[in-house]
């Protein structure tokens, strides 16, 4: 893989670019400190602006490394960090990457979320060239699987009693697409918007 570190990309709602410590405030506020945004992933809400602003510091010394990917996701409309995108793990022998995010609960059920998802994957895809992208949700929380669809990850499989959150154990729905699919379906959605335009 050609990897390229955390560079900004651009959607039609949102900004995606590397954190600073200045988005301290706006990551505690917008969704780092929530019970409720923090249910289902694997680390606790944070207690206060200085824990987040900590948590910042060693991801911006992290990006040094052209290997580390993490998105900021900035709104155009308020221009406020309001949620996070990141690579959680990477596979370099079948050049593989899963994915992991969350967004403040005043921007769910927006599609920013799947905006933000197809704009990595596109990335990885297409610069990065990456073979492989997953990602996965607690079953009890099926939103975020509508947001790995939405994106073009299809659903691979369940693993029982596979991870465990906040909520605590749970089964993992797993979602993945290849480079093959990936490059396949463009390829169709090229040639049908090819069509409409001839």
């Amino acid at each position: 893989m050609n990897h390229l570190g955390t560079v900004t990309l651009e959607t039609e709602r949102l900004i995606l670019r590397p954190f600073q410590l200045e988005d301290a405030s706006d990551m505690y506020h917008n969704w780092a400190g929530s019970k409720l945004v923090t249910k289902f992933l694997g680390w606790p809400a944070h207690t206060s602006v200085e824990e987040s602003r900590k948590i910042l510091d060693t991801w911006v010394k992290n990006y040094a490394d052209p290997k580390y990917y993490e998105w900021c996701l900035e709104s155009k409309e308020n221009n406020q960090a309001i949620g996070s995108m990141g690579v959680v793990k990477v596979d370099e022998s079948i050049e593989a990457v899963e994915i992991g995010y969350c967004i403040g609960e005043s921007y769910w059920h927006k599609g920013m979320t799947a905006e933000a998802l197809q704009a990595v994957v596109r990335f990885l895809f297409e610069q990065v060239g990456c073979n492989r992208i997953s990602a996965n949700h607690d079953i009890n929380n099926p939103n975020s699987g509508k947001v790995m669809k939405k994106a073009g990850l299809q659903y691979e499989g369940t693993l029982l009693q596979a991870g465990k959150s906040n909520a605590g154990i749970f089964d993992m729905a797993v979602h993945g697409i290849t480079r093959a699919m990936y490059f396949a379906r463009f390829s169709g959605e090229f040639a049908a918007e090819t069509r409409r335009n001839t």
